[in-house]
Formats: structure tokens, C-alpha cells, sequence
């Protein structure tokens, strides 16, 4: 690894454009495999190690990825510039150099998930970017998002058919903000498991619409009964940072 120097970026991505950032067997279309190619033509090896996974239609403006690159490539500005001229809807932010045993996945501490979304019907041009939900109850808004606070086990809060060595997580904190007639839920914790963000967001969307409980709600935190497990929708969901 003499001739390599290990690099983290910070990259940006429309997730409506892909099927998701890992590779997959059916489609091309996936964030990594697009970076992938254009390090190919970069002459740089294309594997990379993602922060975490996002599926189809979600965004990142803050996902983390690190990767070896040839010496030659040492001037990183360089190869910002490079990579980002051979990209479509995906950004290279930042590039720095790291130490040769980082690792984006496991050297992450914690991570943060923006919500975006309106009690309006988004308009054309923010339609793959925001979600929509009528007017609801604030309170009970952020009265359900505040019951995720803590280490819980998530077993009825992820997608169906994910394999992981633990369904514990710890989620640091859950709120939600508004701006001039936008809201904004945020999640912060030391991972998530498949789907889990947006089977909360949806949990504590349909609480503050009483149409589910916050009972019902911390029946299903707490493994008592399963009450929902439908997903709000990808388009207003973004990774928006990773902490190291």
C-alpha cells in the first residue's frame, strides 16, 4: 500500500435517480456503480466503502465514502474536479486524506437523517425532494418522535427480510423543526437499520394525524404488538451527515 493513499469524500446525491447507493445485480443504476465508473476511466481501483446504505429514491447530502487512490493523484482538488466532471446527479464535496486503516462504515460514530416536507402540495420542481402530508397535530408530532429517544431494540421497525447481527440502536435524538412552511424531522444515532427511518417517520406522522396512538406507538418500540409497518415516502428523506 506504499504506491496508495487512503481518502474519505463527503459526497451529495439525487437519490431519485438511482435505485439505491449499494450495487445490485439487476440494474446499473445505483450510486456506487456510477462512482465506480468513473474512477475505471480515473484509473483508480473502483472499490468503495460507503458510510451506510440508502435504498431507491433516497438522498444524501452528507454521505461518506472512503476509498485507495494511485499516488499520482495526490493533488486532491485535482481529483475532485476530475471525478465530478465524469458524474450525474452525484457530487464529490470534499475529498481528504485519511489514515490507511479508516474505514467510512465502521469508523462512524453517528449518523443524521433529514425529513423534508410540507403540508402543501410540493410544486413540480420540488416533487422528487419533498414529501407531502396534511395539517397535523405539533404536539403530538413531536411527542412521538421524542418516545425513539434512547437504546431500543427496532425488530418491529425494519423492513422485512433485513439480515443483521443486532437490531439495537441508539437514537440521540429525534425532533423536528419548521421553516417558513417547510418541516424538517431529524434522527441522530449510531446507525439505523434497513427501511427503520422511514417506518418511524411514518409511525410518528400517523400519531400526529390521529390516526395511531402514541400507546400504540410504544407498544411496537417495545416489541408488544406490531401495529404498522408502512413507510413514508423516500423523496423527502436525506443523509444528511456522518459523524467520525
Amino acid at each position: 500500500m506504499i504506491n496508495k493513499i487512503r481518502v474519505k469524500a463527503v459526497i451529495a446525491y439525487d437519490g431519485s435517480k438511482f435505485f439505491g447507493f449499494q450495487q445490485q445485480k439487476e440494474t446499473n443504476q445505483t450510486v456506487t456503480t456510477m462512482i465506480e465508473k468513473a474512477f475505471k476511466k480515473l484509473n483508480i481501483n473502483p472499490a468503495i466503502i460507503g458510510s451506510g446504505r440508502t435504498d431507491a429514491g433516497v438522498h444524501a447530502t452528507g454521505q461518506v465514502i472512503s476509498f485507495d487512490i494511485p499516488i499520482y493523484w495526490s493533488d486532491l482538488n485535482r481529483l475532485k474536479i476530475s471525478i465530478n466532471r465524469l458524474l450525474k446527479n452525484i457530487y464529490f464535496k470534499h475529498i481528504s486524506k485519511v489514515n490507511k486503516n479508516f474505514h467510512a462504515r465502521f469508523d462512524a460514530k453517528k449518523r443524521v437523517y433529514r425529513y423534508i416536507f410540507k403540508t402543501t402540495t410540493p410544486s413540480i420542481f420540488e416533487d422528487s425532494f419533498i414529501s407531502y402530508y396534511p395539517q397535523f397535530n405539533k404536539v403530538k408530532l413531536q411527542n412521538a418522535l421524542k418516545v425513539f429517544e434512547g437504546e431500543h431494540d427496532f425488530s418491529y421497525f425494519l423492513k422485512t427480510g433485513s439480515v443483521t447481527n443486532t437490531n439495537i440502536r441508539i437514537i440521540y435524538k429525534s425532533y423536528y423543526r419548521e421553516k417558513k412552511g417547510y418541516y424538517y424531522i431529524y434522527f441522530e444515532a449510531n446507525g439505523f437499520l434497513r427501511a427503520q427511518v422511514r417506518m418511524m417517520i411514518e409511525f410518528s406522522m400517523r400519531c400526529a394525524t390521529n390516526k395511531l396512538s402514541i400507546e400504540q406507538l410504544k407498544a411496537q418500540l417495545h416489541l408488544v404488538k406490531k401495529t404498522s409497518s408502512s413507510l413514508a415516502s423516500a423523496q423527502g428523506l436525506y443523509l444528511a451527515r456522518v459523524i467520525y
